[in-house]
């Protein structure tokens, strides 16, 4: 038996690309940023904060849902599965690359940051979760 199952909750590091394949069908492709918060030691040494970049690719309905609702800086849940891959780059060296391919994704950005993300008004408006599996989508507003 074996499990292949990524859970992130991070912040998206720059806006998404969604492209569009000629039978017609969405992919998205953007960069999560996960952070620990450093922390102080016993004997007084500080660990610093730690931040990692996660390239997460999404398909169909999710790359859609991305591309009308997902921007740089919003918080982001999603979940799928780690796969690597190979590719010779423009001088012929050869790359590797880890992805996440996202089976399903919650935004979790409050609606009024995601829509106003200029303003420095707060709100208290509810919570802009979306998630979406396989296709379907189930948007609360």
């Amino acid at each position: 038996m074996s499990l292949n199952k990524v859970m992130l909750i991070g912040n998206v590091g720059k806006e998404p690309d969604v492209r569009y394949l000629d039978n017609g069908v969405a992919v998205a492709s953007l960069t999560l940023a996960t952070t620990e918060r450093g922390y102080r030691l016993q004997n007084g040494t500080d660990v610093p904060e730690r931040t990692e970049w996660h390239n997460i690719v999404l398909w169909r309905g999710l790359a859609e849902t991305v591309e009308k609702y997902v921007h740089k800086g919003d918080k982001l849940f999603v979940e799928g599965k780690i796969r690597s891959r190979s590719y010779d780059d423009q001088n012929g060296v050869k790359r590797y690359i880890t992805e996440i391919f996202a089976d399903n994704m919650e935004m979790l950005s409050p609606r009024s940051q995601a829509n106003q993300a200029s303003s420095l008004s707060a709100s208290s408006s509810p919570s802009a979760s979306a998630q979406v599996q396989g296709g379907k989508e189930d948007l609360p507003f």
